[in-house]
């Protein structure tokens, strides 16, 4: 079932982004008076569509179709993204019978270099706005929880918060001199704001103040590397969502609902740090105390030779929190402000990579990754699934947008070129420029799925 989830969420994730990203350069297209000739849900061979010359059926077109000006709206066989073919453009679909006859008004290569520009950037100027949106849309509906504290409860051993030097206990008191007032703000302090710098973070500790330094490197390293910092606040506990009735702490009366509180006299309050010690002790019994509606409970549990003891957990946070709520207004600022700080994030990763201060291999994940990281983050809520999806159609626009034969990026510096110098490239050469383009795309694709495999 795990699988499968995974998979439904990678071709809905996939497609929404796609079929959007291809809707922008459509929209542009008609806007600019150019003919689309198909716009396709999906990719490959036609099963079923509709346009205005043969009204909706099932199959091929016949290799004689001639659209008259109305674009074939279909579904393809590979349900993966979308496709838009603009009449007289080279693009993926390789087709240059075009190039045989004199430009016609409604070709993409008749049109003027603003024109052109416009269309090539739609589909990444769409994807911006669907990651704007979404960012306002959960700012507007859900708010923003700020937990307030800024003590550290507990710092995972061999994390890079431990390396820092934090230490449960410490109280946060500014980053690079920035004064801090709540959790998150300390985290966009360390992680975000200054991507790839050193930070100097003042804590108070026993009374005496401390200052730690972070190296920019290794934050990057965390990030790209989808690590977790290591590092909890001051009232995060782990939650039991499910139990297995006939496994030992369904056994041992623990309930869906319950905290865990401690084992064998330690505080909990990571889920890898239960999962750490429960799988330490293999068929011994551990002395485990929940807490169920202020009660608390306790047993000596022992976890099966899988090293389980039959739940499902999660960590949530008890402590003070502050709720805001936006208005539409605030809500688009909001959303726009995140968009800018989700693609500084992820130029930035993009430069540490070409550096070499971050692993290409860590780094890159491919369609398995997106699949498990899409099922993740739908299990935790819906506002976590459209925050993802966010965060993917920024990657989606700023990929598409970068200089390469094959993308977005690549038609703009041709259109750029073609503009200074007043005439077309000679078709044969973008042809070749777009092969090249395209195989080099499919090698980084095998690369990326090669990778995801070498990761699970």
């Amino acid at each position: 079932m795990g699988f499968l989830n995974d998979v439904f969420y990678l071709l809905l994730v996939i497609s929404i982004l796609v079929v959007i990203h291809e809707f922008g350069h459509f929209i542009a297209a008609r806007l600019t008076g150019m003919r689309a000739e198909v716009f396709s849900v999906g990719m490959g061979p036609r099963i079923l569509g509709w346009n205005k010359i043969t009204g909706f059926n099932f199959g091929k077109l016949a290799k004689d179709w001639d659209g008259q000006g109305h674009t074939d709206y279909r579904i393809a066989l590979l349900p993966i993204g979308g496709y838009v073919k603009i009449s007289g453009m080279i693009d993926e679909s390789m087709d240059t019978e075009f190039i045989k006859k004199e430009p016609q008004a409604w070709e993409f290569r008749s049109k003027s270099t603003l024109q052109k520009t416009f269309v090539i950037s739609a589909g990444v100027i769409m994807n911006t706005l669907l990651a704007i949106l979404f960012f306002s849309a959960i700012a507007f509906f859900s708010g923003k929880s700020l937990y307030q504290t800024t003590t550290i409860r507990y710092v995972e051993s061999k994390s890079i918060a431990e390396t820092i030097g934090f230490k449960a206990g410490d109280k946060i008191l500014s980053v690079n001199g920035k004064a801090i007032v709540d959790w998150e703000q300390f985290f966009q302090l360390l992680a975000e704001k200054d991507f790839g710098n050193n930070k100097y973070i003042k804590v108070q500790r026993e009374g005496n103040q401390v200052t730690l330094k972070a190296e920019g490197t290794k934050i990057l390293k965390t990030i790209s590397n989808q690590e977790h910092f290591g590092i909890y606040p001051k009232g995060t506990k782990v939650l039991i969502m499910a139990i297995e009735t006939l496994k030992p702490a369904g056994k041992a009366g623990m309930q869906p609902g319950d905290t865990v509180k401690s084992i064998n006299g330690e505080q909990i309050c990571s889920i890898t740090q239960f999962i750490g010690i429960v799988k330490s002790h293999k068929n011994s019994s551990l002395f485990i105390e929940w807490e169920r509606k202020g009660k608390i409970l306790s047993d000596s549990i022992k976890p099966t030779e899988k090293g389980i003891i039959g739940v499902q957990i999660d960590q949530d946070y008890f402590g003070p929190v502050k709720h805001v709520d936006y208005g539409l207004l605030e809500s688009i600022n909001i959303g726009a402000d995140e968009t800018y700080r989700t693609v500084v994030l992820f130029v930035g990763s993009v430069v540490q990579i070409i550096k070499g201060n971050v692993s290409v291999k860590q780094s890159i994940g491919g369609p398995i990754m997106i699949a498990k990281s899409a099922s993740q983050s739908a299990e935790r809520g819906l506002s976590y699934f459209i925050r993802f999806m966010a965060v993917l159609s920024i990657t989606l626009a700023v990929l598409n947008i970068l200089p390469f034969p094959a993308l977005d990026g690549g038609h703009l510096v041709f259109i750029i070129i073609e503009g200074i110098i007043r005439r077309e490239v000679p078709p044969k050469v973008k042809i070749v420029f777009q092969q090249i383009g395209f195989a080099v795309l499919m090698l980084f694709m095998l690369y990326v799925i090669y990778n995801d495999f070498t990761r699970l």
